[in-house]
């Protein structure tokens, strides 16, 4: 698998995938009488169809993972139509025990494929750690390195495969490896470089709020959108998203940002602001009215959009986790959040509507990909444990859909177990790709 990490190109697992195969030219058919002369077949057109995978965790009623299911004890539906299981890996303990390779699709008439090269590497486990440091705190530096140490004592084991980016000028990009010294070397380089309160109050503001803000948030989803894309050609292998970062708001501190505050509040830094409205209401006899600037209404009315805007990006990035069976675990380094710095002089309300907003995309990017958010706790090595038992037990099923349909886009997931007091957890939907966009050429 070739990854693209920070700009950078890592070579990592080497994964067989089928090529795509381009327009082939039939050999001639063999001469025949006039007379003999057969209608001409209509061409065949066909569908490149993808292999659906979906990890699913089985349970009997005490909690503990069932091992030792066969295939015919799984059914699979999408969107109610039954599925025709073509492969099946059982993981236990982080090794895989079992492996059922799902045959290719049928290739078009006439073209012989050679023999699929058989996998030299399906075992262990695939982590991935996201460090997002345009949204980590610098006097958190300390906290987010020892976090990491956990990690790499109690979650990453020999076997595991695992690689780390950064989103910010920490500049980490560390290849896919077993190496777990570049995981070490890794967490070194870890710095946090998140805006202070205060830099995003008294920064500049676009029509949709703070232009800083978003370009940063921006730049976080496009690096894991990079991740998933690559890691979509993996397959039979569970692969965890480990998601360090404080999370995301697009509308903080709106009220201090504005000059909407009391001019007699301590927390009322945007002196610019204050002003521009003081400015704005006084009247022509020098007296001062209530009104506010019509200019900072607009600007507020423009801003009530942003959380629909941060909820619309958020979805893009978990469909695509969801396209390429990549389940993500967020974690909060900063642990129990109480009251913000003293020095930055945030109102209390304002900074708490602020960590809420933050810790619930966290949250989503989690529970809509089928992970964990750890989020508002300190017991980091609990949560740790947890993510160790959901990536080390599992099976890995696959299927090509029955539904030839292209614009069915989103599609409805159902596993059953037949086996008695078993319960099974899989993802339950996924989104197939937009079709690629029509190329048009000019002639001159």
């Amino acid at each position: 698998m070739t990854l693209k990490m920070n700009g950078f190109w890592s070579t990592g697992i080497v994964v067989a995938l089928a090529a795509g195969l381009s327009a082939q030219t039939q050999p001639p058919p063999p001469a025949q009488a006039p007379n003999a002369a057969q209608p001409e077949k209509p061409p065949t057109f066909r569908v490149q169809v993808d292999l659906v995978t979906n990890d699913v965790i089985v349970r009997d009623d005490k909690g503990n993972f069932i091992p030792d299911l066969k295939k015919d004890e799984f059914e699979i539906f999408e969107d109610g139509v039954r599925q025709d299981i073509t492969s099946m890996t059982v993981v236990t303990g982080g090794r895989v025990t079992n492996v059922l390779a799902a045959p290719p699709p049928p290739p078009p008439e006439g073209i012989i494929l050679p023999p699929t090269r058989p996998r030299n590497d399906v075992s262990g486990r695939i982590f991935l750690f996201f460090v997002d440091d345009l949204h980590l705190q610098f006097h958190n530096t300390g906290r987010v390195r020892e976090l990491f140490k956990k990690i790499s004592k109690e979650l990453v084991h020999d076997g595991d495969m695992f690689g780390i980016v950064s989103s910010g000028p920490s500049s980490i990009a560390v290849d896919m490896t077993y190496d777990k010294t570049r995981l070490d070397e890794a967490i070194k380089k870890i710095a946090g470089n998140e805006l202070k309160p205060t830099d995003i109050i008294n920064g500049p503001s676009g029509a949709e709020g703070p232009s800083e803000v978003r370009y940063r948030a921006h730049v976080a989803f496009s690096t894991v959108n990079d991740l998933l894309n690559n890691l979509e050609s993996v397959h039979n292998r569970r692969k965890a998203l480990i998601y360090v970062s404080d999370g995301y708001d697009f509308n903080p501190f709106q009220d201090a940002r504005l000059g909407l505050m009391d001019p007699n509040s301590p927390f009322a830094q945007n002196e610019f602001s204050r002003s521009q409205n003081q400015m704005a209401s006084q009247n022509s006899d020098g007296s001062n009215s209530q009104q506010t600037d019509p200019l900072v209404n607009q600007q507020k009315q423009s801003e009530t959009f942003a959380d629909a805007d941060l909820a619309r990006e958020l979805g893009e990035l978990t469909r695509q986790a969801n396209r390429a069976n990549v389940t993500m675990y967020t974690i909060d380094p900063r642990g129990l959040v109480g009251m913000g710095d003293i020095d930055e002089q945030v109102d209390p309300q304002q900074w708490n509507e602020f960590v809420r907003k933050s810790q619930d995309s966290l949250r989503v990017i989690a529970e809509e990909t089928g992970g964990l958010a750890v989020v508002n706790q300190n017991d980091f090595s609990k949560a740790l444990k947890r993510i160790d038992a959901e990536t080390s037990d599992y099976y890995v099923l696959g299927y090509y859909s029955k539904n030839p349909d292209p614009t069915k886009r989103r599609r409805q997931v159902e596993v059953k177990v037949t086996r008695k007091n078993a319960s099974a957890w899989f993802r339950k939907e996924y989104v197939l790709k937009p079709p690629p966009k029509p190329t048009s050429t000019t002639k001159k």
